[in-house]
């Protein structure tokens, strides 16, 4: 596996040859917001959301150039239609977050097979996404099996995601994570609805102890679907990585953020954080945050799952 992005300096340009989510389509009439300080850009469609794009770009720079660590993001909202991203296309290590892919690669294996999931399968994917059991995603992991995640990321268009024997050591992009939220929030070809549903009620029932990350900041009233991966590797910086659907009974937003090279795992969080509660706060003027940021707690400088040798 390489990772000669862990050497790239903070860009100040962000690629947009990924295509897909990143790039308005040209019936748009898109807004572009640029900080003049990093890359972060957000694209709002016509002018009523223009200024929410520039403030949201602005605000989230000054969250996240001061930062040590390496970030990637990824925002979308369904009812202002602003997009957001940073570095969305630099890879990296999954940690627990491929859990939300195995789930979603279960559920695609057995519409395919038309079945049910088993009663052990059904066991297992609680565990693996409300707890983040390792055990239980060994199980899942081998049941998919290799070449049929990869025929999931084929039919999910995640062609930036690059999988590893060791699941928790996939390389993935906002990008893709944002694709992957979508598989599982939106209709699409990929999941049903009922599948779509599972997952997601699974991601809302995560343990409150690892509900962290991206919810920091979100009001009352929103339904928070979370999934988080931590792990120290390679050497002893912290890949911090955290995705979440936010959905109310008319609207849908969508955050990804990806951190590495954090000095802690709280100092990941913090990061992470930082930049949600602005996400947040933007698009829900006027509404107080019922989710406070996370304290720190002892299991915080323990890893996700066990760093396999290479």
């Amino acid at each position: 596996m390489t990772l000669t992005r862990r050497l790239w300096p903070r860009c100040l340009v962000v690629l947009l040859c990924s295509g897909l989510t990143l790039v308005a389509p040209s019936s748009w009439a898109a807004t572009v917001a640029r900080s003049r300080t990093s890359g972060v850009q957000c694209v709002s469609r016509g002018r009523e959301y223009a200024p929410l794009a520039k403030r949201m770009a602005k605000d989230l720079d000054s969250r996240l150039d001061d930062r040590d660590s390496d970030d990637g993001l990824n925002l979308t909202d369904s009812k202002t239609n602003v997009t957001c991203w940073y570095h969305s296309t630099r890879h990296f290590i999954a940690a627990s977050v491929i859990k939300v892919a195995i789930l979603a690669a279960l559920l695609r294996k057995a519409q395919q097979e038309h079945r049910r999931l088993t009663t052990t399968e059904t066991s297992a994917a609680w565990l693996m996404i409300t707890q983040s059991d390792n055990d239980a995603a060994n199980t899942l992991w081998f049941d998919v099996g290799l070449p049929f995640m990869q025929h999931f990321l084929n039919l999910a268009k995640m062609r930036q995601t690059k999988l590893d024997f060791h699941w928790g050591l996939t390389l993935i992009t906002a990008h893709d994570e944002m694709t992957l939220l979508s598989v599982i929030s939106s209709p699409n070809t990929v999941l049903t609805k009922t599948s779509r549903i599972y997952a997601r009620y699974l991601m809302a029932h995560v343990t409150a102890g690892q509900r962290w990350g991206v919810p920091a900041g979100t009001p009352r009233g929103v339904l928070v679907h979370v999934k988080n991966g931590w792990l120290p590797y390679p050497g002893s910086a912290w890949e911090i990585n955290s995705i979440g659907t936010f959905t109310t009974t008319s609207r849908l937003y969508k955050i990804v953020m990806l951190t590495y090279n954090n000095p802690s795992m709280a100092y990941g969080v913090d990061t992470i954080e930082g930049a949600a509660q602005v996400i947040h706060a933007l698009l829900n003027p006027g509404k107080r945050a019922a989710v406070a940021p996370s304290v720190p707690t002892p299991a915080w400088g323990i890893p996700d799952e066990p760093i396999a040798g290479r």
